[in-house]
């Protein structure tokens, strides 16, 4: 198991894509570089190829974390947690992102589920996009976004997905679970694309924050100038 990043502060390429060709350019040509810190695959290629030959094409570049985002993983009942842990770390992945938005209950099960199943485990509570809160005409208030990562602190967690296009979300939650979790880590989507900035959202996020970036680095024609770039604004 590689987990966690062993380091304070990395790029995460993330492989929003289906090509497993993609995939292996991406790694091959980025695993080398010092900023980059693991690599989070996405739904597209899970259910193109399965996590198995998914893990296996990165494995043939390097041991360096592998995080398995379902897109939103832990929005289902409690029991199907871990059907869920099984078939990640059957697969070789080393952590998964959650965002369980179906309540208290499936939260703390998909947890446990997860950590009984040695994976690590990364919870969000915020969405990077317009209209997800309650005051942007969007399903979830913030009170329970903030539920969210107060349960998972509950149950153990000590990893959260923060909005990278948000800095001032990123300090909010930050300070709410910098008063509950010692040494906590923070990841952030939601950069280059969609307009957060590395540097900035970085700041915000204090000194354990990893910057997660999917187009600006797979969609740029030179990923590992892309990758190699980003990473100097890591601050």
């Amino acid at each position: 198991m590689s987990w966690p990043i062993n380091k304070n502060k990395s790029i995460i390429p993330a492989c929003d894509f289906s090509s497993l060709k993609k995939l292996g350019e991406i790694v091959e040509t980025t695993h080398d570089l010092k900023g980059v810190g693991a690599y989070k695959i996405g739904f597209q290629l899970a259910l193109s190829h399965g996590l198995p030959k998914v893990v296996k094409e990165v494995r043939e570049f390097t041991d360096k974390p592998i995080i398995y985002d379902h897109q939103k993983a832990g929005t289902d009942i409690p029991e199907t947690g871990k059907g869920f842990s099984g078939v990640c770390s059957s697969a070789g992945i080393d952590a998964v992102i959650l965002f369980p938005f179906a309540g208290i209950e499936t939260e703390a099960e998909w947890i446990l589920a997860c950590r009984e199943a040695r994976l690590g485990v990364i919870v969000g509570g915020e969405m990077t996009h317009k209209g997800f809160l309650e005051k942007e005409g969007g399903f979830i208030s913030e009170k329970e976004a903030e539920k969210i990562y107060f349960t998972a602190i509950e149950n153990g967690v000590k990893d959260f997905v923060v909005p990278g296009n948000k800095p001032e979300k990123i300090s909010h939650y930050r300070k709410l679970i910098d008063g509950k979790v010692a040494e906590a880590t923070l990841y952030s989507p939601g950069l280059v694309a969609q307009g957060g900035k590395i540097t900035d959202s970085g700041k915000a996020a204090g000194k354990k924050w990893h910057a997660i970036v999917g187009r600006a680095i797979y969609e740029s024609g030179n990923p590992r100038k892309a990758a190699e770039e980003l990473s100097k604004e890591l601050k």
